[in-house]
């Protein structure tokens, strides 16, 4: 056979008669588990097999990423004939098949990060060895995307690890270091080195001439026994049972996964990967994993590589970040500024504060050396780079200044002018505010063209979204700014335009106060709470505004000064201050809010709200509840879009997902309508704007879509 060089791999037969396959996807940024791939793989894989002078076949990579997934680009054009599908699956499934049965041995050589359909290449192969780098991961992410691992991973994973175990890396995507992938069985060695790597996988190949499949091999036992077995029907009904709690049905890959263990594993593997391929179609096919691929894959990666930013703009480098006010917030950005390799000055209005800024980035770090996750060398390292100051001097040389002082407008134009003072006049200075608007805020500034809002969520170190917001007069090179630097530090930026509260907090804001609306109304807390956790919110509203305190959301209303406030944002205001002033309810912070915060013990919800909204209702029934949670949100983020506050639907959508946790499985906040149905969606609106107030009435630009039979995502400004 003879050696091949393409733009997929390279395939060399060396004197010893083993061949080693590179995989070099030069038209790809790296490797991907392509249909494309796949089948050139197979072929050349099946020919090596037929020639009785290659011993065995090493599968590695000539790139620094083994395979770190599936081509997900081709994901828009999977399932549209359900057939086919199932058709094309089994057709990989029966070629993976002949490889593991032919008799003659494959190794993968992994010399970096296999996810996916990367390690289910792996798994086709006899024997898996890994370079010891801490920097390789491997697993299975697929269900993070509405999917299951469909090249066979989901049918031979357990056979490796066990029931258990296979359940915590396929239900929850979970990514490990070869060392830990090595202590659960689902590869077989470890290398020090390439060197090592190759040689190891040749020495197997020579000692191992006639391979089996662990689930090909009679003898084989399933680690902590099969499906019939005590510890299995016990993990397999436990796992349904705390699925159900969790998910509540809405995610439909999870579900499938478990299907696919218990009705494949105690078949044999070619019916397990038959049942796996027919769960795989069936998902495809299904509205969440479209919702999941689209928001929470393709338009999550072209955000993260800033295509929000203005095309015009060269890029602007932060080498130099200066932050004003280490509270909570400001010490959140100068751990991941530094975290990035930038040099941060992190002022407060004592040397006090400021260190104990820094402080908090040290905490970080000692958590992470204590986990393995860092070392105390690079911890040292991301420290120096952390300058606490009190003098407002600090900020001269700095690139970008992000202010996050209290929500007061008269405090941050005192710190506006003070630092303009020093900053540079072509440098960018910008807001980490929540609600004041930046045209407001700007008016402090000298330089209102570089001025704009750059909104970070808390804890700043583990919230991946960034708002940024674009005033009246900010100009493109601080929008360019503002993206770049957001990309810099790793987070995922959307650009807005300007309003109080934006488009994050606006909306978030309509979560919370529905909640406390019905709970006023007399619906039980705790049913408010769970029905919430259960259309798929993280936690439940009254939860959030403990955790927010109430104490702020009366700051942040009494310092609006737009008049003729909505109703419903007086409603939510009364009922707050209510409890804030006569019952001393202020938050979780303070002990006692919706919630009671018993020192030692979980908390529970307020007794005292029973007493205090009572009621007799029409409307207990839990869709009613659940679709004014919901409804809610996606309408005001409607409105958004409609006073082009947003820019697009899929802003509107990363920014709700991202930002405060509305359901991926949706889509996000305007993918929602679409996911009840849009004519659906508009007449149970137009229901509850009768029955519960005008704050749901439909916005006219969503009714013509509904009555021109049209998706959201038609919507044109």
């Amino acid at each position: 056979m003879e050696n091949i060089k393409n733009d997929l791999f390279e395939f060399e037969v060396g004197a010893d008669g083993i061949g080693v396959l590179s995989i070099n996807q030069v038209n790809n940024p790296t490797n991907l588990f392509s249909t494309e791939f796949v089948t050139a793989y197979i072929k050349l894989a099946h020919e090596a097999i037929a020639d009785k002078d290659i011993k065995g076949v090493i599968l590695t990579s000539s790139r620094s990423m083994f395979m770190p997934g599936a081509d997900l680009r081709e994901l828009k054009n999977m399932g549209a004939n359900p057939k086919e599908q199932f058709e094309s699956t089994m057709e990989m499934h029966h070629a993976f098949r002949a490889i593991e049965t032919s008799g003659k041995p494959f190794v993968a050589a992994i010399n970096g990060t296999a996810m996916g359909g990367g390690l289910e290449l792996c798994l086709a192969c006899h024997h898996r060895i890994v370079l010891n780098n801490v920097k390789i991961k491997l697993g299975f992410p697929e269900a993070k995307v509405g999917l299951l691992p469909a090249g066979g991973g989901n049918s031979k994973v357990p056979y490796l690890l066990g029931i258990q175990n296979a359940l915590m890396y396929l239900l929850q995507g979970k990514e490990v270091r070869p060392a830990e992938a090595l202590k659960d069985g689902l590869i077989d060695d470890l290398a020090e080195n390439q060197e090592e790597l190759i040689q190891k996988a040749k020495d197997w190949i020579s000692s191992n001439p006639s391979p089996v499949q662990p689930w090909d091999n009679k003898k084989h036992r399933i680690p902590g026994g099969n499906v019939w077995s005590p510890n299995g029907v016990q993990t397999l009904v436990g796992a349904a049972g705390n699925l159900g709690k969790l998910a509540h049905g809405n995610y439909p890959a999870q579900n499938y996964i478990l299907k696919v263990i218990h009705d494949g594993l105690p078949l044999t593997i070619d019916r397990a990967l038959e049942i796996e391929a027919r769960y795989f179609t069936k998902l495809l096919a299904s509205k969440e994993a479209k919702n999941m691929i689209r928001t929470g894959f393709t338009e999550l990666q072209k955000a993260k590589k800033g295509i929000a930013r203005p095309k015009s703009e060269p890029q602007y480098e932060v080498k130099k970040l200066g932050i004003l006010g280490a509270g909570m917030m400001g010490a959140g950005i100068a751990y991941v500024s530094a975290k990035a390799g930038m040099d941060v000055v992190l002022k407060d209005v004592s040397q006090e504060g400021a260190d104990k800024g820094k402080a908090y980035s040290k905490s970080l770090l000692d958590k992470a050396i204590s986990k393995k996750r860092s070392t105390p060398e690079k911890a040292e390292a991301l420290l120096s780079r952390i300058e606490p100051s009190a003098d407002p001097a600090s900020m001269k040389d700095c690139d970008l200044v992000i202010e996050a002082v209290f929500e007061d407008p008269k405090l941050k134009a005192v710190v506006t002018a003070e630092t303009e003072a020093v900053l540079a006049a072509d440098k960018v200075y910008a807001s980490n505010t929540s609600t004041i608007p930046i045209t407001e805020l700007a008016k402090a500034s000298k330089r209102p063209d570089n001025f704009i809002g750059i909104h970070f969520f808390s804890p700043v170190e583990k919230m991946p979204l960034v708002e940024i917001i674009v005033g009246e007069k900010t100009e493109d090179k601080a929008i360019a700014a503002a993206v770049d630097y957001t990309v810099a530090i790793g987070k995922i930026p959307i650009v807005v335009n300007d309003s109080r509260g934006f488009y994050t907090s606006r909306c978030f804001g309509t979560f919370v106060s529905e909640g406390s609306f019905m709970v006023e109304e007399g619906v039980p807390a705790a049913m408010v709470e769970n029905v919430a956790k259960a259309e798929g919110m993280a936690v439940g509203p009254l939860a959030v505004i403990d955790e927010v305190t109430l104490s702020l959301g009366l700051h942040v209303y009494e310092s609006d000064p737009t008049p003729n406030k909505p109703a419903f944002q007086e409603r939510s205001y009364k009922m707050q201050k209510d409890l804030v002033d006569n019952h001393d309810r202020k938050g979780k912070k303070w002990g006692a809010g919706f919630y009671d915060y018993p020192k030692g013990m979980p908390k529970k919800l307020w007794p005292g709200l029973a007493e205090k909204y009572n009621s007799n209702l029409d409307y207990l029934d839990k869709a009613t509840v659940g679709k004014r949670i919901m409804h809610r949100q996606a309408i005001e983020a409607f409105r958004c879009l409609e006073e082009g506050i947003l820019k697009s639907v899929v802003d509107g959508d990363l920014g709700s997902v991202l930002g405060w946790g509305f359901p991926i499985f949706t889509g996000g906040a305007l993918s929602y309508i679409d996911f009840v149905g849009m004519q659906k969606f508009v007449a149970e609106c137009d229901d509850f704007a009768n029955r519960f107030g005008e704050r749901f009435a439909i916005p006219s630009g969503l009714r013509a879509l509904s009555e021109a039979g049209k998706s959201i995502h038609d919507y044109k400004h």
